[in-house]
């Protein structure tokens, strides 16, 4: 059987994952379609590989008053077979227990936890709009521990802080997509595939002809329409421009935690452990407490660290402000005066 489908599926999609991942996974289609199988016996061992590995993929654990939302393995909207044997997560399984978690009395903040290269476009852009419009309902925290890229970064910035642990690596802020022409292996296998069908398009890219100029531009709209709306969410998420994104940020690249952090990608370098404690003693400041009082991209956090006073002090100086930010940032230190009054 040839899995045509599924090549397609993989190859012919725009995908926000890490390269040698989707070699991995082109492994493995390519595998199937030459025929080849897993044993039953590989495929058990393959799955309680994933679920010991993966834990509750998607689901929601706690840690005292805090829902921490693991999400490991390749992303998809929705769980598969092939999600399932690679220890994936479902993004409509995050978006149920983020909500669940959002609505929980007893939960006073929500750690997302990554362990993730990415993967499907699906369903990302949707979830990531849905945790920054949270904001302000509970303090919101990504976790890198360890890996939080391409889709899993794009969902990570949208939280209050982003964290990498001191081995984590972050970014790869990036959107591709692969075209394989297997023209020439029909041929020497004697396959010459016929596309009976309607629609000026609907046979475009197909992996049993070279792909034309016209094809190769309509995969690189797609491509770039997918980055620009990540760039996009990047910077509302880290309070920053398009162009700071698109201009740095690793520019495609993934990050050490803290040259990451040097380049704005996260908020701090601390441990699981660590990130929980701060969590569970009500030190993480919602970021849209932070955009109130002026603070954006890397600096919001600092707000839980510094005394009412210092704040003021820091818009009397009024050295950091934005043009576009008098009106918040005078009612920013109104409260910063009244809060070191009442102390």
């Amino acid at each position: 059987m040839r899995y045509d489908h599924v090549a397609r599926a993989v190859f012919s999609r725009p995908l926000a994952v890490l390269p040698e991942t989707l070699d991995t996974i082109a492994a493995l289609v390519a595998m199937r379609m030459r025929g080849e199988r897993l044993t039953a016996e590989e495929i058990r061992e393959n799955l309680a590989i994933a679920a010991a590995s993966a834990g509750p993929r998607g689901g929601r654990q706690r840690e005292g008053a805090v829902g921490v939302i693991p999400i490991y393995g390749i992303l998809a909207q929705r769980s598969s077979m092939m999600s399932d044997m690679s220890g994936g997560t479902s993004v409509a399984q995050v978006t149920q227990a983020f909500r669940v978690a959002l609505a929980d009395p007893n939960i006073t903040s929500i750690l997302l936890e990554f362990d993730s290269p990415g993967g499907e476009v699906g369903g990302i852009e949707e979830l990531a709009a849905e945790i920054r419009a949270a904001r302000g309902q509970k303090p919101i925290v990504a976790l890198a521990n360890t890996l939080m890229a391409s889709a899993a970064y794009w969902l990570g910035c949208a939280a209050d802080e982003v964290v990498a642990a001191p081995s984590a690596m972050v970014g790869s802020i990036g959107v591709y997509a692969t075209h394989v022409d297997q023209s020439e292996a029909d041929r020497l296998d004697g396959v010459k595939p016929t596309f009976i069908s309607a629609g000026k398009y609907k046979t475009e890219g197909n992996a049993h002809e070279p792909l034309t100029d016209e094809a190769r531009g309509a995969l690189q709209q797609l491509v770039d329409d997918y980055y620009g709306a990540f760039v996009g969410s990047v910077a509302k998420g880290r309070g920053v421009s398009a162009a700071a994104v698109r201009g740095g940020y690793g520019e495609g690249r993934v990050l050490a935690a803290r040259r990451a952090m040097e380049a704005g990608l996260v908020d701090r370098v601390a441990t699981f452990d660590d990130t929980i404690r701060r969590m569970a003693s009500g030190r993480v400041t919602s970021r849209a407490t932070a955009a109130l009082t002026g603070f954006e991209g890397p600096t919001a956090t600092a707000v839980d660290d510094v005394e009412a006073d210092e704040i003021a002090a820091l818009y009397a100086a009024d050295d950091h402000r934005e043009p576009d930010r008098t009106t918040e940032a005078a009612a920013a230190l109104a409260i910063a005066k009244a809060h070191a009054a009442v102390r």
